[in-house]
């Protein structure tokens, strides 16, 4: 009985995602062509760890199994062709302590940097960033799907990975 429900409560999940689907697939296809998007983060996964989940899972918005929830947020990975900015969250085990508080997530921006985009089966994508000038990241995989969902993983020397869930949109016209 508690398979049954657990497949229609995923199979509910699926359907209100394809509903809500944030881009249409000739949106996904131009911005990710003309590598000028924003992907916007919804919920944060740092790597599984006994001890950072034991800590996450008394934070506030938490949702257990190491799964945080970023609505209302402005985490954002802006992508254009000359440039890559990123302002987001990090939580999970650092190999080495900043002394700059300001420092804590993961916040830069890189001019010098490899970038590719693959094609996969049923419209996805899969594109990989790799920094050259940047400590806060040594490389990027972001999955996205037809509709415009996807999701971020970020590697670095010093910092266990962690993953983003979100979805692209269009850059904002700047006034």
């Amino acid at each position: 009985m508690k398979t049954i429900r657990n497949i229609f409560a995923f199979a509910a999940l699926f359907i209100t995602m394809q509903v809500n689907a944030q881009t249409d697939k000739e949106t996904t296809i131009k911005i990710i062509e003309n590598q000028n998007y924003v992907f916007n983060a919804s919920s944060a996964m740092p790597m599984a760890n006994h001890d950072v989940n034991k800590v996450l899972s008394r934070m506030p918005g938490s949702m257990g199994a190491g799964n945080i929830q970023l609505s209302g947020s402005q985490y954002q990975l802006v992508v254009n062709k000359d440039s890559i900015e990123a302002y987001l969250p990090y939580y999970g085990r650092a190999y080495t302590a900043t002394m700059n508080p300001d420092d804590s997530g993961i916040k830069f921006k890189s001019k010098d940097f490899t970038y590719k985009a693959d094609k996969k089966k049923k419209g996805s994508w899969q594109i990989v960033m790799k920094f050259k000038d940047t400590k806060a990241a040594e490389s990027m995989v972001l999955n996205v799907s037809e509709n415009g969902y996807a999701t971020l993983n970020v590697n670095s020397n010093n910092r266990q990975p962690i993953s983003f869930n979100g979805y692209m949109s269009e850059p904002k016209e700047k006034k």
